[in-house]
């Protein structure tokens, strides 16, 4: 596939965009964190972490017998401000709905 439709396709599914939304705060966060706060097992969080991998969006280290995420340091300028205005827009609706 072509890397924007691998990019859209990674963001079009909610568990992967809140994931994604955790992870962009630069810092590194085991899985085991995310599945908490996503409230998802640990394989269908690894499933969706291979797919954000896969895009390019995440990178991970291994630690013992957890795997660490955090956000591609190397991902091209154009693919973070796509994220960036994703994850900009969802801040807005939200605080639409809240007033």
């Amino acid at each position: 596939m072509e890397p924007a439709i691998d990019l859209l396709s990674a963001l079009a599914e909610p568990t992967r965009l809140a994931a994604v939304r955790l992870l962009w705060d630069g810092r590194e966060h085991c899985v085991c964190e995310l599945m908490r706060e996503l409230g998802a097992t640990q394989s269908r969080m690894s499933r969706h972490m291979a797919v954000l991998k896969h895009a390019g969006l995440v990178v991970d280290r291994r630690d013992a017998q957890w795997v660490r995420y955090r956000r591609n340091p190397g991902l091209p300028d154009a693919a973070a401000a796509i994220v960036d205005a994703v994850l900009a827009s969802l801040t807005k609706a939200a605080a639409r709905r809240a007033a």
